[in-house]
């Protein structure tokens, strides 16, 4: 279980994470929306061990990680896949892929990993020689979700994962991540501006303005209650 009391998170003298407390739900996605710098990048990355964590704490099935480094936490079963592409963009697809599952958790052989990360995505065996940094947008997107993914981490942060990208591809990857989720029970924090299309996909929801929770519930209740319409008319 993961659950973070009072987080606050600071880059020097600005705070980007206000006293947040939140606990995804065990299993099951869970959407933090909100503007952009809003603070949901900065939330996850420091349940990854990214960013500075001024007070408060992160704990995880009980323990107090805080202060563990970035690397032990990828041990102890959370991935982060961030915002932005991070590729290696000079290696080939799949050498992306054997560098992902051989600094993870490798519970699940490495012919039988990448076969089910192809049989997900087959334009990634498909291109599967080709220097990521070649790739669609969309395609490089799949491979970071697939790198994030190939070890089975219980717990998986994903930041922004639609964005930029067309409807066909997003409906894609986010069937690929719901899938995943009921498949092997992973416990997913899903940061997105677009509030809709996060909280369709999820069972509860968190809505961060300005690096503080404003508003929570389960997400069928923040959608009957106008929070997409609200949001997207207000800041987003």
């Amino acid at each position: 279980m993961l659950e973070i009391r009072d987080l606050v998170v600071s880059y020097g003298a600005v705070e980007a994470i206000r006293g947040v407390s939140l606990s995804p739900q065990q299993g099951a996605i869970t959407a933090i929306v909100g503007a952009n710098g809003a603070g949901k990048s900065s939330l996850l990355r420091a349940i990854s061990g990214l960013a500075p964590v001024r007070s408060g704490q992160i704990l995880l099935d009980g323990r107090d990680i805080t202060r563990v480094p970035t690397q032990q936490r990828a041990a102890l079963g959370i991935a982060h896949a961030m915002e932005g592409r991070r590729i290696f963009r000079q290696l080939a697809v799949e050498e992306n892929l054997e560098l992902a599952w051989r600094f993870g958790r490798r519970a699940t052989p490495w012919p039988r990993a990448i076969a089910q990360v192809y049989a997900n995505f087959s334009v990634l065996q498909e291109r599967r020689r080709a220097q990521a940094g070649l790739l669609s947008g969309g395609q490089q997107q799949m491979l970071i979700v697939s790198a994030a993914t190939i070890c089975t981490p219980p717990y998986l942060l994903l930041d922004e994962p639609s964005l930029g990208l067309a409807p066909i591809i997003v409906r894609e990857i986010y069937a690929f991540i719901t899938e995943s989720c009921r498949e092997h029970g992973t416990t997913v924090l899903l940061a997105e501006q677009m509030a809709k299309l996060a909280l369709k996909v999820s069972t509860h929801g968190y809505v961060l303005r300005q690096g503080k929770v404003v508003r929570e519930g389960s997400a069928r209740e923040l959608i009957d209650t106008g929070l997409v319409a609200a949001l997207s008319a207000a800041y987003l």
